[in-house]
């Protein structure tokens, strides 16, 4: 797609320009799209003004002094709330009167489907389009009280008399009492009446009826502000506040039509998560927002609370230290513990069924007796060490930092930083912000071994890094915090806060909790016995506080500024990217620079994501919301069969990030990081959740692997970034030492040894095609089913049943039902190959008898030869199975059948079976079932195919499986066992039986037929019937010739097999290390989850008529991982979520889904959660040590 596509198609810009209206009045619909009677429009105007014709009654009548403002404003709030009811009861009749009598008639589909019939002004269709009512009642009560009560507070909120004590000036007095009521008249509409949508939505569907609250609740808090300046002593910055709330208070509709201030949801719990973690010095949550967040929160204020009572110095320390270390920890591990040991990152919520992971057994996976036991130790020992320096040192005379107690401390502090700061540098591919490349990190990603050879330097610098960070860090800021002056005046809230935080802090984000305390040394230190006005006196633990919250506000600001720089940049230097009005947006924002930089540092301020309309370098503050950016549950995925390879690699993935992290080769892990690893065709993208005291959980999720246009175009450009990192030569010039790729919101940080399979896809042209091969491909058969046949004996006499869960998978039980020829038209061969091999499919016949219990021998629906074959309601059905409709007494259209006995033919049921006289008394563990040699098959036709039987390799095999079941026997009783004729007779019967029912008593000749029979879809031959009851048979059939056709392939590639114990070990190999089968069965979904080392599959490309060959090998191999732009995918996501939310804007040619190589947009929206994204694969919170 050109850079040109539209932002809108014209019907969604239709749609639009009717929706932005609405939501910018806060309901009234004054631009339908169709003609609407005159007292549509005029209702609607009256019920928009009726508040203010309210409030002007009650301002009326306290101007003119009849009435005090406090019962001014009473009255206004009771005429509101009648009002209110009004339309309420209204709302109601109409419902319940449409709800009883409906009027029918045909419906005419070139109407536009929100057009209404209007009959009056008050008829119930009128009423239902101006006011809907609500779904609940209580929300009707709860509504109009809400309605009354803030028109009451609004009449006084903006009384001349207040407005002119406020700004001293009647003009301006006016001006503001106008405005002011127009929005309150928004906010009542929006209440009372009807809601429009927001451009700030959170949530998907407002299912309690919260949207309406949105508006209401801001002006209360404008209006409670004004009330504290009221009733409060004179407070100049109350005062000060309420002017500008007054001015502000007259932007309120363009700040909600615009999408800045955030919904009732949305604004608690990022209200909630900002405070706990720069508050209170937790973490974001990973889990449930609303029940975890608000736990959290409750037990975190709880302490800071305790410690502002507590009387004693000693006990706040103590209980500090003690609280912070312990909501510092993973604690969705205490219910683990208490539940018993169980996976950490089983996938439940996706693919249901599959095997987990098996979980990890190394230190931290799981909450057993040595961490319990570690983490009693590191308590103890910092409670004891926080409350000795604090009773004997703590109290010392001296306050100066230079030469106080805390000096020694002091500086250790700043050689730790410094010292784990160059530590951390070295571990990654970039050095200084992703700005040069890391001359220490190895070169070369060809071979995994060698890769960890040249990373062992690093490994141990890594080690002293770690214990440096969950062993010295915390307990150095331990002491720092004990000593310090500040905990003597503890008793007023800002220091209960700050030092519970403090002490939180160090243990949960060590790192972050270190930079932090330096910067507050650095200023004690550079003001040396000065006193610093104002900043002394906010005391350690406040000061930390804001510290922290400047640091975190000064990183998104750089993020947010650099992702800026990148929209506006590629907007003009990236052809694809150019439109036509990229030369006018560019002037617009180098006039408006000071504008947009004051968006840029509102959104940081804010912690806001910095939207760029239709990903235009058009910006505006989207609002604040949690950090994960989406309300729902985490691992919601768009399930195909491809999500299987990452749920494989999720569990290896996870150990390879917990080492990772441990290392610091990731770089700094702050909660809202998003990392994207690639690996051939696969790419995981990884997101912090949650971060503690040597644990870190994350999500991952997969991206689809059907590339598109897009999709390919934005992995071409990670490649290339990943290889300017990893694939540099040895020695490095000046130049060659940047980052060419820095603006990129891609930065490489490591490569990650990760067992993953690597997919390899072959053409076999020259191979499935070669007469040579196909004439070797019998023998290969026979001498594959005898083995498997003789394999299945000694399995059943060593009690391992043959699980038809597993057979099934190898077979996939194919349509032998889904018959190509009938017996009448026995000269018509499907090998013709007129229109190209036939998909295998599964039929509604076989579908069927599997859910008849009892029921073995399936009925065969036929089809003509060359009948095309339409798809039913069933997926992967063919109709022409369906048992065909015969009218009474005829059979037209059937296969004739003999109803006379041939007495040629073996009759189970007639007990005509021969009894089997075995010469070795062991040859009775190789016999097979009664039912396998009862195929309806002449005598004389299997006698002519007995040279087809491989006798020697009969021998072989059989002495090789005998000893496995005899145990410790002579060469006599094997010698026997060989030369049993009845126990040869016997397989050689069941075996060619099985040769004839697929139809290969001769030599294959078409690559389709051979496809066929791999697919498991066998055209109808005269045993097909008798092979198809017996569902073990068949399967070891179906297996035996798939093993046949992959030695086939392997002896084409590789060479001819050179002897039996060569072909033996090989079909070994096939059956303890290889899945041979189709990749759309569910043997193959299977095995790559119990992770089988390798995994075969036969193909055919319709389009190219090639058939292809995919090798599954599962094996180390690196997955190279970088950074992206927090940022820049927060921007992104925000954008998409009002696109798709609010405009509706769902085309899949969209302009905001093309490609973009620096931003990576199609994958940042693929990445989104559902339903507005749609990864393949997302894991449940995954939650890793890091000790």
């Amino acid at each position: 797609m050109g850079p040109d596509v539209p932002l809108l198609n014209e019907y969604k810009q239709e749609f639009f320009w009717k929706r932005f209206p609405q939501t910018v009045l806060g309901g009234p619909r004054f631009k339908l799209g169709y003609c609407a009677p005159p007292y549509v429009y005029v209702n609607q105007a009256v019920l928009f003004l009726t508040p203010w014709l309210f409030g002007g009654i009650g301002t009326l009548l306290s101007q003119l002094q009849l009435l005090h403002e406090l019962h001014a404003a009473v009255l206004s709030g009771i005429l509101m709330c009648g009002a209110a009811a009004g339309v309420q009861a209204l709302a109601l009749y109409a419902a319940r009167r449409s709800g009883t009598v409906e009027r029918l008639g045909a419906s005419n589909i070139l109407v536009d489907e929100e057009e209404v019939e209007f009959t009056h002004c008050v008829s119930t269709e009128t009423v239902r389009f101006i006011a809907p009512g609500k779904r609940f009642g209580l929300n009707v009560v709860l509504h109009t009280v809400l309605a009354g009560v803030l028109c009451g507070f609004g009449t006084w909120y903006v009384f001349l008399g207040r407005l002119t004590a406020l700004y001293g000036s009647i003009g301006a007095s006016l001006v503001v009492f106008v405005l002011s009521w127009v929005t309150l008249c928004i906010a009542e509409y929006s209440l009372i009446v009807n809601t429009a949508t927001e451009t700030a939505t959170f949530q998907a569907q407002d299912t309690y009826e919260i949207t309406p609250l949105t508006r209401p609740l801001y002006i209360f808090i404008f209006i409670a502000v004004d009330l504290a300046d009221r009733y409060s002593d004179a407070v100049p910055e109350l005062h000060l506040a309420s002017q500008v709330l007054h001015v502000l208070f007259l932007f309120l509709p363009l700040l909600w039509a615009f999408g800045i201030l955030p919904p009732l949801d949305a604004l608690l719990l990022w209200g909630m998560e900002q405070t706990l973690v720069f508050g209170l010095g937790g973490s974001p949550m990973s889990g449930n927002l609303r029940y975890q967040l608000l736990l959290m929160f409750g037990v975190s204020a709880g302490v800071a609370v305790c410690n502002y009572f507590i009387p004693s110095t000693l006990g706040v320390v103590l209980l500090s230290t003690a609280m912070g270390f312990l909501l510092s920890l993973d604690l969705s591990q205490v219910g683990t513990l208490c539940r018993g040991s169980r996976s950490a990152f089983g996938d439940r919520e996706l693919l249901r069924g599959g095997p987990s992971p098996p979980p990890p057994t190394s230190f931290g996976w799981n909450l057993g007796c040595r961490e319990v036991l570690l983490y009693l130790s590191l308590l103890l020992v910092a409670m004891a060490e926080a409350g000795v320096l604090h009773h004997f040192i703590g109290l010392a005379q001296s306050r100066s930092l230079i030469t106080g107690p805390q000096a020694p401390v002091s500086y250790l502090l700043l050689i730790l930083f410094c010292l784990c700061w160059a530590l951390r540098e070295i571990q990654g591919a970039y050095v200084f912000g992703g700005v040069f490349l890391n001359p220490l990190y190895p070169k070369g990603m060809s071979n995994v071994q060698i890769f960890k050879q040249r990373n062992r330097g690093l490994y141990i610098a890594a080690a002293i890094r770690r214990v440096l960070i969950y062993l010295v860090f915390p307990f150095a800021m331990i002491a720092f915090l004990a000593m310090d002056k500040s905990l003597q005046l503890l008793h007023t809230v800002s220091l209960s806060v700050g030092f519970t935080r403090a002490f939180r802090v160090g243990w949960q984000s060590s790192e972050d909790a270190l930079l932090q305390m330096v910067v507050v040394i650095l200023v004690r230190l550079a003001a040396g016995n000065n006193v610093l006005p104002g900043w002394d006196d906010l005391g350690t633990g406040v000061q930390l506080l804001l510290v922290g919250l400047l640091f975190d506000r000064v990183t998104q600001f750089l993020a947010k500024l650099k992702f800026t720089l990148t929209v506006l940049v590629t907007s003009w230097t990236e052809k694809k990217q150019r439109r036509q009005s990229a030369g006018t947006l560019l002037a617009l924002n180098a006039s408006l620079c000071p504008l947009v930089l004051v968006v840029v540092i509102v959104s940081a301020l804010l912690s806001a994501p910095l939207l760029p309309l239709f990903t235009l370098p058009i910006f505006l503050v989207g609002f604040p919301r949690p950090q994960r950016s989406w309300p729902g549950p985490v691992g919601t995925a768009c399930p195909c069969p491809d999500s299987v390879f990452y749920q494989q690699m999720s569990g290896s993935l996870a150990c390879a990030l917990r080492t990772a992290f441990a290392r610091g080769s990731l770089g700094s892990l702050a909660p809202g990081s998003h990392f994207l690893g690639r690996f051939q065709d696969r790419m995981v993208w990884i997101m912090i959740l949650e971060r503690g005291y040597g644990y870190c959980t994350v999500n991952i999720k997969g991206l689809e692997l059907q590339e598109t246009s897009c999709h390919t175009v934005e992995a071409r450009r990670v490649d290339e970034v990943f290889e300017a990192a990893f694939e540099r030569p040895e020695r490095l010039g000046f130049t060659q030492g940047f980052n060419l790729h820095w603006g990129n919101a891609l930065t490489p940080c490591a490569a990650l040894a990760v067992r993953v399979y690597s997919d390899a896809r072959n053409v076999l042209s020259g191979i499935i095609d070669s007469h040579d091969n196909l004439r070797k491909l019998q023998d290969d058969f026979m001498k594959a089913l005898i083995w498997l046949l003789l394999r299945y004996c000694v399995q059943k006499h060593k009690g391992f049943l043959w699980s038809s869960e597993e057979v099934s998978v190898v077979g996939g039980m194919k349509s032998q039902q889904d018959s190509s020829s009938l017996t009448s038209f026995g000269d018509w061969s499907d090998e013709d190959d007129l229109f190209g091999p036939q998909p295998a499919r599964r039929t509604v016949a076989l579908v069927t008898a599997e859910a008849q219990s009892g029921h073995t021998t399936l009925q065969m629906g036929a089809s003509l030869p060359g009948s095309v074959e339409m798809d039913s309601l069933f997926e992967n059905m063919a109709l022409s199975a369906l048992q065909p409709l015969q009218p009474l007494g005829l059979g037209i259209g059937m296969p004739a059948v003999d109803k006379g006995h041939n007495s040629e033919v073996f009759d189970e049921r007639s007990g005509s079976l021969p009894h089997l006289n075995f010469s070795c008394p062991q040859s009775e563990v190789f016999n097979l079932p009664k039912g396998w040699r009862t195929a309806p098959l002449l005598p004389s036709r299997l006698l002519s195919l007995r040279p087809l039987f491989p006798e020697d390799w009969f021998r072989f095999t059989l002495g090789r499986f005998g000893p496995a079941v005899q145990g410790a026997t002579s060469e006599d009783m094997t010698k026997a066992l060989k030369e049993d004729e009845a126990l040869k007779e016997l397989h050689i019967h069941v075996a060619l039986s099985c040769l004839i029912s697929l139809g290969a008593e001769s030599a294959f000749t078409s690559p389709s037929y051979v496809y066929r029979l791999y697919c498991g879809d066998v055209p109808w031959t005269e045993g097909l019937e008798w092979l198809s009851s017996s569902k073990e048979l068949y399967q070891l059939t179906l297996q035996a010739f798939r093993f046949s056709f992959k030695l086939l392939f392997d002896q084409a590639s590789l060479g001819p097999m050179e002897s039996p114990e060569e072909l033996f070990s090989t079909l070994e190999e096939y059956e303890r290390d290889w899945y041979i089968g189709l990749v759309t069965e569910k043997g193959w979904h299977d095995s790559v989850l119990q992770e089988k080392p390798f995994l075969f599959s036969l193909g055919h490309d319709l389009t190219m008529g090639t058939y292809t060959g995919r090798v599954l090998t599962l094996q180390e191999q690196l997955v190279q991982v970088g950074r992206l732009n927090g940022e820049g995918v927060r921007g992104q996501w925000a954008n998409l979520s009002w696109e798709l939310l609010y405009a509706t804007n769902d085309d899949e040619e969209r302009y905001s889904i093309q490609a973009h190589p620096f931003m990576l947009r199609n994958l940042t929206v693929q990445a989104a959660d559902p339903p507005l994204g749609y990864p393949i694969y997302s894991s449940a919170p995954l939650h890793f040590p890091c000790l």
